[in-house]
């Protein structure tokens, strides 16, 4: 949690927060994925300053297990003086324990953000869902609360002013307007409207942005022209000489013996790899996340 601190900005964890798409797929499916279409809604976590502590918290935290699907799940909140924004014990369940920092005391409206985090690790431990480290782990966290709808809390939980600055969760605000545009592209829903941090708000803009030019590379059909230019000349030169990755390029052309020469790209949905012959306009479909890719390779 940075309060009052400096915020880390841009994209420095992208490629976890890709592996971290990638794995969801893989381990919940494109059915389960797809159940996640509707994000949590912000009246079902709204904390009024009036609403009793202990109460409300539980509140929001029932309302946040029932949008995980956890309905065995019962989680006791409690406050205590910390470092971090939260922490929570994975035991086998049913009941877990969630300590809050003291500072939610009096800043209600993000319990539903920390909370938002803390119930996606009762998720992931209950899917059997982690990456190795502490740094990539909460990275993944971070990734799942966001693609399966509760991450726009924390995005939100992101204000800064002349004098002071919070920011929740592992991700940069970018990052986490990235993961909110990738859900918002394959699920039509529109985040924006919720933010009251105009913050936020410009941050989910630059993650958008960053999205759609997922959506923009080559062997892509909608890649621009200079990407389309780069493209044709590494195809030349692996057709010419020896195949393999392109220089500071996303594809990678392969052998395919006997057969023609093949490119190997990521899925701009789910980044997991997507290979297919080089022949030229071609609709390629990603096993993983069932997305239709028009391609000209």
């Amino acid at each position: 949690m940075a309060d009052g601190g400096p915020v880390e900005r841009g994209y420095p964890h992208l490629e976890t927060v890709r592996a971290a798409i990638t794995a969801l797929y893989k381990r919940l499916s494109y059915d389960t994925i797809h159940a996640f279409d509707t994000s949590v809604a912000p009246a079902d976590v709204a904390f009024c300053d009036t609403d009793d502590l202990y109460l409300g918290a539980q509140r929001v935290a029932r309302e946040l297990v029932r949008h995980y699907r956890l309905p065995d799940a019962r989680l006791v909140v409690g406050f205590r003086r910390m470092e971090h924004a939260a922490n929570i014990e994975l035991t086998a369940g049913p009941e877990y324990f969630v300590e809050l920092n003291d500072r939610f005391r009096t800043h209600r409206r993000d319990i539903g953000a920390a909370l938002a985090h803390e119930i996606a690790h009762v998720y992931l431990h209950r899917v059997d869902l982690s990456f190795p480290g502490t740094r990539d782990n909460e990275i993944l966290t971070d990734t799942a609360t966001t693609y399966l709808g509760a991450g726009w809390l924390l995005l939100d939980a992101f204000r800064e002013d002349g004098v002071s600055s919070q920011k929740l969760g592992y991700l940069t605000p970018e990052e986490f307007g990235y993961v909110l545009a990738k859900r918002s592209l394959v699920f039509g829903e529109d985040p924006s409207a919720w933010f009251t941090s105009p913050q936020a708000y410009e941050a989910y803009a630059r993650g958008l942005e960053r999205a759609r030019a997922d959506e923009r590379r080559p062997p892509l059909t909608a890649a621009g022209w200079a990407g389309r230019r780069r493209y044709a000349r590494d195809r030349r030169h692996a057709q010419d000489h020896r195949p393999g990755p392109a220089p500071d390029a996303p594809y990678t052309f392969t052998p395919d013996s006997p057969g023609p020469l093949r490119v190997t790209f990521p899925c701009p949905t789910c980044h997991a790899r997507v290979r297919v012959p080089v022949r030229g306009r071609i609709r390629a479909r990603c096993g993983l996340c069932r997305t239709v890719l028009e391609c000209d390779t």
